[in-house]
């Protein structure tokens, strides 16, 4: 693993992500959040597109999750769905590339293991995080071979409705770490420092936080909605 993947060990991964329908949609303007993630002491970035990926390249050194949100007639997945969402990151190769790898049925009808085992055929030398919703998905995206194994989706699907990443001591991610043989990286609703310090205190490597520092909309929604 390279060095600047390993710097990431007990850090943290600030998401700079805004869909076309959000203000902060911009290239420009994600890159200028990836800065000010890093002068905050991130110690990593991760990106949705090629297009905001280059340009965070472009200011900061800082390891990148690569994602491409797209969305399937035929499929509820929509982090890097297919081949061709992958062959748009390797365009900007960041150091990770992250996947759905959730149970629910894949654009095509491609099962997780065909696809992966597509993909790491392709690009054998590429790091890959499986973006997973329950234990059983993070342990079977472990034996397939995923360099991480990623809790971005619990209680966004069907399978993990009602389920949240912190309840019971963050009970999920425990049995995950206890388990899986790669590693673990947090991500999911860890929208507070005491979150994020108590998920790398129970063994994460590293830990992803999003919406709380960069999606100034739902940080605004939160106040005024304690206000009412």
């Amino acid at each position: 693993m390279n060095q600047k993947v390993e710097q990431l060990k007990g850090k943290l991964i600030v998401s700079c992500q805004a869909l076309p329908q959000e203000p902060l949609h911009s290239s420009f303007i994600m890159g200028r959040m990836a800065v000010a993630a890093k002068m905050g002491g991130a110690y990593g970035i991760r990106a949705n597109t090629k297009e905001d990926i280059r340009e965070i390249q472009s200011l900061v050194d800082l390891p990148i999750i690569g994602i491409v949100k797209r969305d399937y007639d035929d499929s509820k997945i929509y982090i890097t769905p297919t081949m061709k969402e992958i062959e748009e990151l390797m365009e900007v190769k960041p150091e990770i590339i992250a996947m759905d790898a959730t149970i629910s049925e894949r654009p095509g009808h491609k099962s997780l293991d065909e696809f992966f085992y597509e993909v790491k055929a392709k690009y054998p030398d590429q790091l890959f995080m499986a973006d997973c919703s329950t234990v059983e998905e993070a342990l079977h995206a472990d034996e397939l071979g995923f360099d991480f194994i990623g809790t971005t989706m619990v209680g966004y699907t069907e399978q993990s409705k009602g389920d949240k990443i912190e309840e019971n001591d963050f009970e999920i991610l425990r049995e995950i770490v206890a388990k899986a043989k790669h590693r673990v990286i947090a991500e999911g609703n860890i929208n507070t420092p005491e979150k994020a310090k108590r998920v790398i205190e129970l063994g994460a490597f590293s830990v992803v936080v999003g919406s709380i520092i960069t999606r100034p909309q739902l940080i605004t929604k939160s106040f005024a909605e304690a206000l009412e």
